[in-house]
């Protein structure tokens, strides 16, 4: 699989590439290019071509279309930043990445051609542990049908303080916090609420998705075995309901 990613990217790059399905959760960590969505996003996306569907330069953010997936979308800055490591994330004129890619959430289902409900979709960020690449990338796609129905069960006890949910995923331990909104930085969210954030950001990993009438932040640090990738969460078929 980590071959093919490698040269199907290349094959992006190219424009002869096709998509790649991967089964539920599988997250790879480490490519022999890390460089591989930094060259997409300035050698395909500024140009406009495939697999990029947006780039705007205004706001610093493309939207790629993901190898991996039927309708997953990276969205990935214009301008380096290594990922959850870097302190230009904490920065107040930074955009919010999140709600940029939040935005574009109706894409996912017409790529399936069908109607996928919010609360089955959700944003996540690996830690500098777990990632692929070394450009940030936020991965938008469907969540794991497990850990919709883990919020689900657990809803009344995720609040506006960061707590943990009560029950694993993947032998995972995610913290939780309750957002009314997506107006803040899920990035200064974390850091405000971290020691040393600009030695410790780089181990951890979140996810947003729909929770009641606002969304969870979810968070997982790394640790023994765990590499703190919160893509683990999604699902890159998108095999929850059928409509």
């Amino acid at each position: 699989m980590l071959r093919s990613f490698l040269t199907l990217a290349a094959a992006a790059m190219l424009g002869t590439g096709t998509a790649l399905a991967s089964p539920p959760g599988l997250v790879i960590h480490k490519d022999h290019d890390p460089d591989v969505l930094w060259k997409l996003v300035h050698g395909r996306c500024a140009r406009g071509l495939k697999p990029c569907a947006v780039y705007d330069e205004t706001h610093g953010f493309a939207l790629l279309h993901s190898i991996e997936g039927q309708g997953q979308y990276l969205l990935i800055p214009t301008e380096k930043v290594t990922g959850m490591e870097s302190p230009a994330l904490l920065r107040p004129e930074q955009p919010n990445y999140f709600a940029e890619a939040w935005a574009y959430r109706e894409r996912v289902g017409q790529d399936y051609h069908r109607s996928i409900p919010e609360s089955e979709l959700s944003l996540a960020i690996n830690s500098a542990h777990g990632r692929s690449q070394n450009q940030l990338h936020i991965h938008l796609d469907c969540i794991d049908t497990r850990m919709r129905a883990l919020l689900d069960r657990n809803e009344a006890s995720i609040g506006p303080s960061w707590s943990y949910l009560p029950e694993s995923f993947n032998n995972h331990r995610y913290r939780a916090l309750y957002l009314a909104t997506m107006n803040g930085s899920p990035f200064r969210i974390l850091a405000a609420r971290l020691a040393h954030p600009e030695q410790e950001m780089g181990n951890h990993t979140l996810i947003l998705t729909p929770l009641g009438a606002g969304y969870v932040l979810l968070d997982d640090v790394v640790g023994g075995d765990d590499r703190a990738s919160g893509e683990e969460i999604q699902d890159h078929e998108c095999q929850g309901r059928r409509n």
